[in-house]
């Protein structure tokens, strides 16, 4: 049995999956950790408290898991690899995979050392001290570290009847980023060079398709719909749909192409910036009305709020 839970991290992605054979887990893979708050700043009020948000590494734990077969970061934005740090705390990872591993040998980023950088730059940094920290503060909690190169196709067969391909954006992309992130740690600021990789990072999401005795799922990562125009698409059973159902994460050429029968969105109740947008929301149930929110999604008329710790879904 193929056991998936989209983990209501409030804003972000931590999606656990996991083969369960006989009541024993034979395999398990988390791609990506959340964000490292529950309650975001720029998000009006306080949390519900119904709210059954909870960090990536504390669901971990909860469930019993204490080790990892992968874990898999899309990209590096916070809200998929704010939650690192306490996954490391809770879980083992037998291998991490990522389209950047810092070198051994970096030092931590002074995020405050220059403050004529603007807000984008700034984060970019901020991004990506946030992901290499728990790496310099954890670093016999991960076993492997692989840099996917991103000029292709990667295909891993994960166990006898899970297998995954993961799929990369523009090739140019990767090379690009390792020139940034590594100019960064070597303590050059180029201004626009930030700045520009910032506003890249979404483009450059990872995507997975997931093969399970027949049954097929999609994790769109941060990626926008327009990114995906030159993959070879099938329909698939279950889609968790790109970019938190933002106004760029979908449409219609997207949704036909790969004819979702299950649609999953990870989006933070509450979130000031209609995500997810309700034009989306309405386009997906032109496609099917088995639609799940991580988050207490609230919009009168379109989704009534469920409490949950996590979309939980079994496929025999």
């Amino acid at each position: 049995m193929l056991v998936l839970d989209f983990i209501n991290v409030g804003n972000g992605d931590s999606i656990l999956v996991r083969e369960i054979e006989d009541g024993a887990q034979t395999f398990a893979m988390l791609v990506d950790c959340g964000h490292d708050s529950l309650v975001r700043d720029d998000h009006p009020g306080e949390l519900d408290p119904r709210s059954q948000r909870i960090y990536a590494g504390d669901f971990l734990k909860k469930k019993g898991i204490p080790r990892l077969d992968l874990l898999l970061l899309t990209h590096f934005h916070r809200d998929h690899t704010g939650g690192l740090s306490r996954v490391l705390e809770n879980v083992v990872v037998d291998e991490l995979l990522a389209t950047y591993i810092p070198p051994e040998n970096a030092a931590p980023l002074d995020l405050d050392g220059d403050g004529s950088l603007p807000g984008t730059a700034r984060n970019a940094l901020r991004c990506l001290e946030i992901y290499a920290r728990p790496l310099r503060e954890h670093p016999d909690r991960i076993m492997k570290k692989t840099e996917l190169p991103g000029d292709r196709t990667t295909h891993l067969r994960l166990t006898e009847n899970l297998s995954m391909d993961i799929l990369f954006g523009e090739p140019t992309l990767y090379a690009r980023q390792r020139e940034v992130y590594n100019a960064a740690l070597r303590g050059e600021r180029n201004r626009y060079d930030l700045m520009r990789w910032s506003k890249a990072m979404n483009i450059s999401s990872l995507r997975q398709r997931l093969f399970y005795r027949g049954k097929e799922i999609v994790l769109g990562g941060d990626a926008y719909a327009v990114v995906w125009d030159n993959d070879t698409l099938s329909p698939c059973d279950i889609l968790k749909l790109p970019h938190h159902a933002s106004l760029s994460s979908t449409t219609r050429k997207f949704l036909n192409r790969l004819r979702p029968k299950t649609i999953v969105v990870s989006v933070a109740a509450g979130r000031p910036d209609e995500r997810p947008h309700p034009c989306i929301i309405s386009l997906l149930r032109e496609f099917t009305e088995d639609v799940h929110f991580t988050d207490a999604v609230d919009i009168p008329g379109l989704v009534n709020p469920v409490f949950h710790e996590s979309v939980h879904i079994e496929i025999e």
